[in-house]
Protein backbone atom coordinates (compact mmCIF):
# COMPACT_ATOMS: atom_id res chain seq x y z
CA UNK A 1 0.00 0.00 0.00
CA UNK A 2 1.33 3.64 -1.13
CA UNK A 3 -0.83 5.25 1.56
CA UNK A 4 -2.36 4.22 4.81
CA UNK A 5 -4.48 6.12 7.18
CA UNK A 6 -5.22 4.19 10.45
CA UNK A 7 -7.51 5.53 13.00
CA UNK A 8 -7.57 9.28 12.48
CA UNK A 9 -9.32 11.69 14.42
CA UNK A 10 -9.84 15.51 13.92
CA UNK A 11 -11.87 17.37 16.30
CA UNK A 12 -12.27 20.77 15.94
CA UNK A 13 -14.12 23.26 18.50
CA UNK A 14 -17.62 21.69 18.95
CA UNK A 15 -17.51 19.37 16.16
CA UNK A 16 -15.71 15.99 15.30
CA UNK A 17 -14.28 15.94 11.64
CA UNK A 18 -13.40 12.56 11.72
CA UNK A 19 -13.80 10.09 13.95
CA UNK A 20 -11.58 6.86 13.46
CA UNK A 21 -11.56 6.86 9.84
CA UNK A 22 -9.29 4.48 8.28
CA UNK A 23 -8.36 3.77 4.54
CA UNK A 24 -5.64 1.78 2.62
CA UNK A 25 -4.66 3.18 -0.79
CA UNK A 26 -2.91 0.26 -3.16
CA UNK A 27 -0.15 1.63 -5.13
CA UNK A 28 -0.96 2.26 -9.23
CA UNK A 29 -4.39 2.68 -8.62
CA UNK A 30 -7.44 5.10 -8.51
CA UNK A 31 -8.99 5.73 -5.40
CA UNK A 32 -12.21 7.69 -4.82
CA UNK A 33 -12.93 9.33 -1.65
CA UNK A 34 -16.86 10.38 -1.65
CA UNK A 35 -18.98 11.40 0.63
CA UNK A 36 -21.64 14.17 1.20
CA UNK A 37 -20.74 17.98 1.70
CA UNK A 38 -19.53 17.97 5.51
CA UNK A 39 -18.59 14.38 5.66
CA UNK A 40 -15.01 15.20 6.60
CA UNK A 41 -13.36 14.17 3.33
CA UNK A 42 -11.40 17.33 2.73
CA UNK A 43 -10.22 17.79 6.53
CA UNK A 44 -8.53 14.22 5.71
CA UNK A 45 -6.94 15.28 2.55
CA UNK A 46 -5.47 18.31 4.65
CA UNK A 47 -4.17 15.61 7.15
CA UNK A 48 -2.73 13.48 4.09
CA UNK A 49 -1.07 16.77 3.30
CA UNK A 50 0.51 17.69 6.20
CA UNK A 51 -1.62 20.78 6.22
CA UNK A 52 -3.21 20.04 9.28
CA UNK A 53 -2.18 17.24 11.84
CA UNK A 54 -4.44 14.59 13.45
CA UNK A 55 -5.49 15.00 17.10
CA UNK A 56 -4.80 10.74 17.07
CA UNK A 57 -4.19 8.20 14.90
CA UNK A 58 -1.19 7.77 11.79
CA UNK A 59 -1.17 8.48 8.16
CA UNK A 60 1.83 6.33 6.59
CA UNK A 61 3.65 6.90 3.02
CA UNK A 62 5.24 3.88 1.67
CA UNK A 63 5.54 1.92 4.94
CA UNK A 64 6.28 4.88 7.07
CA UNK A 65 4.54 7.88 8.96
CA UNK A 66 4.22 10.72 6.93
CA UNK A 67 6.32 13.66 7.85
CA UNK A 68 5.86 17.19 6.42
CA UNK A 69 9.15 16.27 3.97
CA UNK A 70 6.71 13.74 2.07
CA UNK A 71 4.56 16.65 0.63
CA UNK A 72 7.45 17.15 -1.88
CA UNK A 73 6.18 13.52 -3.11
CA UNK A 74 2.79 14.71 -3.46
CA UNK A 75 0.89 16.46 -6.13
CA UNK A 76 -2.62 18.21 -4.25
CA UNK A 77 -5.39 19.78 -6.79
CA UNK A 78 -7.41 21.88 -3.82
CA UNK A 79 -10.98 22.42 -4.46
CA UNK A 80 -10.22 25.90 -3.94
CA UNK A 81 -8.02 27.20 -6.76
CA UNK A 82 -5.19 29.18 -5.67
CA UNK A 83 -3.81 30.77 -8.87
CA UNK A 84 -2.27 34.82 -8.86
CA UNK A 85 -5.11 36.52 -10.72
CA UNK A 86 -2.82 39.22 -11.74
CA UNK A 87 0.18 36.80 -12.89
CA UNK A 88 0.99 35.57 -16.49
CA UNK A 89 0.25 32.00 -16.87
CA UNK A 90 2.98 30.67 -18.28
CA UNK A 91 5.61 32.72 -15.47
CA UNK A 92 3.06 31.78 -12.40
CA UNK A 93 3.10 27.73 -13.91
CA UNK A 94 7.37 28.45 -13.90
CA UNK A 95 7.64 29.99 -10.62
CA UNK A 96 5.45 26.55 -8.90
CA UNK A 97 7.20 24.14 -10.61
CA UNK A 98 10.26 25.56 -9.11
CA UNK A 99 8.72 25.57 -6.15
CA UNK A 100 8.33 21.91 -6.25
CA UNK A 101 12.13 21.47 -6.60
CA UNK A 102 12.69 21.45 -10.64
CA UNK A 103 15.18 23.21 -12.15
CA UNK A 104 14.54 25.84 -14.92
CA UNK A 105 14.94 24.52 -17.77
CA UNK A 106 13.38 21.45 -16.72
CA UNK A 107 10.29 23.35 -16.08
CA UNK A 108 10.34 24.91 -19.29
CA UNK A 109 10.72 21.76 -21.22
CA UNK A 110 7.81 19.67 -19.24
CA UNK A 111 5.44 23.04 -19.04
CA UNK A 112 5.92 23.11 -23.39
CA UNK A 113 5.11 19.63 -23.28
CA UNK A 114 1.89 19.66 -21.02
CA UNK A 115 0.92 23.26 -22.37
CA UNK A 116 1.14 21.97 -26.28
CA UNK A 117 -0.56 18.63 -25.11
CA UNK A 118 -3.96 20.72 -23.72
CA UNK A 119 -3.79 23.18 -26.34
CA UNK A 120 -3.17 26.10 -24.25
CA UNK A 121 0.12 27.51 -25.86
CA UNK A 122 -1.52 30.50 -26.97
CA UNK A 123 -2.26 31.40 -23.24
CA UNK A 124 1.41 31.71 -21.92
CA UNK A 125 1.70 35.55 -21.50
CA UNK A 126 -1.76 36.28 -20.62
CA UNK A 127 -2.97 37.13 -17.05
CA UNK A 128 -5.18 34.33 -14.93
CA UNK A 129 -7.88 36.70 -14.36
CA UNK A 130 -8.61 36.32 -18.23
CA UNK A 131 -9.41 32.73 -18.18
CA UNK A 132 -12.28 30.94 -17.69
CA UNK A 133 -13.12 28.31 -14.70
CA UNK A 134 -11.78 25.33 -17.14
CA UNK A 135 -9.10 26.60 -18.47
CA UNK A 136 -7.55 27.97 -15.04
CA UNK A 137 -8.30 24.23 -14.16
CA UNK A 138 -6.07 22.96 -16.64
CA UNK A 139 -3.09 25.03 -15.24
CA UNK A 140 -4.05 23.87 -12.16
CA UNK A 141 -4.24 20.45 -13.27
CA UNK A 142 -1.15 20.64 -14.91
CA UNK A 143 0.92 22.58 -12.25
CA UNK A 144 -0.01 19.89 -9.96
CA UNK A 145 1.96 16.38 -11.46
CA UNK A 146 4.67 18.47 -13.37
CA UNK A 147 6.99 17.37 -11.20
CA UNK A 148 5.91 13.37 -11.76
CA UNK A 149 4.58 12.96 -7.81
CA UNK A 150 4.03 9.20 -6.80
CA UNK A 151 0.84 10.54 -5.19
CA UNK A 152 -1.50 12.47 -6.68
CA UNK A 153 -4.57 14.00 -4.89
CA UNK A 154 -7.19 15.72 -6.69
CA UNK A 155 -10.45 17.66 -5.19
CA UNK A 156 -13.69 17.65 -7.09
CA UNK A 157 -10.97 18.00 -10.12
CA UNK A 158 -14.01 17.93 -12.76
CA UNK A 159 -15.37 21.24 -11.57
CA UNK A 160 -15.48 23.91 -14.46
CA UNK A 161 -15.14 21.72 -17.17
CA UNK A 162 -17.55 20.62 -20.42
CA UNK A 163 -17.85 17.09 -20.95
CA UNK A 164 -14.89 17.50 -23.59
CA UNK A 165 -12.24 18.69 -21.36
CA UNK A 166 -14.29 16.18 -18.40
CA UNK A 167 -13.21 13.28 -20.86
CA UNK A 168 -9.51 14.55 -21.59
CA UNK A 169 -8.68 14.83 -17.72
CA UNK A 170 -10.26 11.14 -17.30
CA UNK A 171 -7.64 9.96 -19.99
CA UNK A 172 -4.65 11.48 -18.36
CA UNK A 173 -5.69 10.50 -15.22
CA UNK A 174 -5.37 6.85 -16.32
CA UNK A 175 -2.57 7.57 -18.29
CA UNK A 176 -0.68 9.08 -15.12
CA UNK A 177 -1.83 5.61 -13.05
CA UNK A 178 -0.31 3.44 -16.24
CA UNK A 179 3.11 5.59 -15.91
CA UNK A 180 3.15 4.52 -11.90
CA UNK A 181 1.16 7.12 -10.49
CA UNK A 182 -1.47 6.65 -7.59
CA UNK A 183 -4.71 8.75 -7.76
CA UNK A 184 -6.67 9.39 -5.11
CA UNK A 185 -9.98 11.93 -6.10
CA UNK A 186 -12.46 13.33 -3.89
CA UNK A 187 -15.52 13.64 -6.48
CA UNK A 188 -19.70 14.28 -5.98
CA UNK A 189 -19.69 12.46 -9.83
CA UNK A 190 -20.66 8.95 -9.15
CA UNK A 191 -20.55 8.18 -12.55
CA UNK A 192 -16.89 9.59 -12.81
CA UNK A 193 -16.49 6.79 -10.02
CA UNK A 194 -17.51 3.80 -11.76
CA UNK A 195 -15.33 5.02 -14.85
CA UNK A 196 -12.38 5.40 -13.11
CA UNK A 197 -11.77 4.09 -9.48
CA UNK A 198 -11.28 0.57 -8.49
CA UNK A 199 -11.55 1.18 -4.49
CA UNK A 200 -13.46 3.70 -2.92
CA UNK A 201 -13.89 4.80 0.86
CA UNK A 202 -17.39 6.93 1.75
CA UNK A 203 -17.06 9.25 4.41
CA UNK A 204 -20.27 10.57 6.00
CA UNK A 205 -20.51 12.41 9.73
CA UNK A 206 -16.83 11.72 9.83
CA UNK A 207 -17.22 7.77 9.79
CA UNK A 208 -16.25 5.28 6.63
CA UNK A 209 -19.68 3.94 5.93
CA UNK A 210 -18.51 1.85 2.97
CA UNK A 211 -15.10 1.07 1.85
CA UNK A 212 -13.94 -1.70 -0.97
CA UNK A 213 -13.56 -2.46 -4.49
CA UNK A 214 -16.50 -0.86 -6.63
CA UNK A 215 -17.15 -4.13 -9.01
CA UNK A 216 -17.67 -5.99 -5.75
CA UNK A 217 -19.84 -3.27 -3.77
CA UNK A 218 -22.17 -3.32 -7.11
CA UNK A 219 -22.55 -6.90 -6.86
CA UNK A 220 -23.06 -6.93 -3.43
CA UNK A 221 -25.94 -4.08 -3.58
CA UNK A 222 -27.42 -6.32 -5.98
CA UNK A 223 -31.63 -6.29 -6.19
CA UNK A 224 -31.81 -10.16 -8.48
CA UNK A 225 -33.31 -8.03 -10.70
CA UNK A 226 -32.60 -8.62 -14.58
CA UNK A 227 -33.27 -7.91 -18.67
CA UNK A 228 -33.75 -10.18 -20.88
CA UNK A 229 -34.41 -9.97 -24.55
CA UNK A 230 -36.95 -12.31 -25.94
CA UNK A 231 -39.08 -13.58 -28.69
CA UNK A 232 -42.58 -13.48 -27.08
CA UNK A 233 -43.79 -12.04 -23.88
CA UNK A 234 -42.90 -13.90 -20.79
CA UNK A 235 -45.50 -15.72 -18.76
CA UNK A 236 -44.89 -14.93 -15.57
CA UNK A 237 -44.11 -18.18 -13.86
CA UNK A 238 -41.76 -17.91 -10.08
CA UNK A 239 -40.28 -14.34 -10.91
CA UNK A 240 -42.01 -10.96 -10.23
CA UNK A 241 -42.03 -9.04 -13.94
CA UNK A 242 -41.28 -5.53 -13.31
CA UNK A 243 -41.79 -3.98 -16.50
CA UNK A 244 -42.20 -5.05 -19.49
CA UNK A 245 -41.82 -3.42 -23.69
CA UNK A 246 -41.80 -4.36 -27.15
CA UNK A 247 -38.53 -2.67 -29.25
CA UNK A 248 -36.69 -3.61 -32.11
CA UNK A 249 -38.81 -6.98 -32.83
CA UNK A 250 -37.80 -8.37 -29.45
CA UNK A 251 -39.37 -8.24 -25.89
CA UNK A 252 -37.37 -6.69 -23.31
CA UNK A 253 -38.34 -7.73 -19.36
CA UNK A 254 -36.92 -6.90 -16.74
CA UNK A 255 -37.69 -9.16 -14.04
CA UNK A 256 -36.90 -9.86 -10.15
CA UNK A 257 -35.86 -13.48 -9.39
CA UNK A 258 -37.20 -15.63 -6.31
CA UNK A 259 -34.64 -15.72 -3.35
CA UNK A 260 -34.08 -19.21 -3.66
CA UNK A 261 -33.51 -19.38 -7.34
CA UNK A 262 -30.04 -19.62 -8.79
CA UNK A 263 -29.36 -17.92 -12.36
CA UNK A 264 -29.42 -21.22 -13.96
CA UNK A 265 -32.92 -22.57 -12.63
CA UNK A 266 -34.27 -19.08 -13.99
CA UNK A 267 -33.16 -19.30 -17.10
CA UNK A 268 -34.03 -22.48 -17.20
CA UNK A 269 -37.58 -21.81 -16.58
CA UNK A 270 -37.90 -19.13 -19.32
CA UNK A 271 -35.91 -20.86 -22.25
CA UNK A 272 -39.43 -23.50 -21.66
CA UNK A 273 -41.38 -20.49 -23.20
CA UNK A 274 -39.25 -18.39 -25.67
CA UNK A 275 -35.76 -18.58 -26.32
CA UNK A 276 -34.02 -16.10 -24.77
CA UNK A 277 -31.71 -13.35 -26.85
CA UNK A 278 -29.65 -11.68 -23.66
CA UNK A 279 -30.01 -12.16 -20.05
CA UNK A 280 -28.09 -9.37 -17.94
CA UNK A 281 -28.06 -8.89 -14.22
CA UNK A 282 -29.15 -5.14 -13.72
CA UNK A 283 -26.82 -3.68 -10.78
CA UNK A 284 -27.14 -0.62 -9.23
CA UNK A 285 -25.22 2.33 -10.04
CA UNK A 286 -22.72 3.68 -8.01
CA UNK A 287 -24.62 6.72 -7.68
CA UNK A 288 -27.71 4.73 -6.07
CA UNK A 289 -25.54 2.71 -3.84
CA UNK A 290 -24.44 6.38 -2.58
CA UNK A 291 -27.65 7.95 -1.67
CA UNK A 292 -29.14 4.69 0.30
CA UNK A 293 -26.02 4.22 2.25
CA UNK A 294 -25.85 8.03 3.43
CA UNK A 295 -29.92 7.82 3.86
CA UNK A 296 -29.37 4.56 5.73
CA UNK A 297 -27.20 5.78 8.54
CA UNK A 298 -28.96 7.53 11.53
CA UNK A 299 -29.17 10.38 13.26
CA UNK A 300 -26.59 11.31 15.48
Amino acid sequence: MILEVENVVKQFAGHRALDGVSLQVPENSVYGLLGPNGAGKTTLIRIINCITAPDSGEVRLNGRRMTPEDVSHIGYLPEERGLYKKMKIGEQALYLAQLKGMSKNDALKALKYWFEKFEIQAWWDKKVEELSKGMAQKVQFITTILHNPKLLIFDEPFSGFDPVNAELLKREILELRDKGATIIFSTHNMGTVEDLCENISLVNRSKVVLQGNVAQIRANHATDTYLIKTDVKLRVDGFELVSEQHKSGFFESTIKKQMQDTNNTLLQRLMTQTEIHSFQEILPSMNDIFIRTVNEVPDL
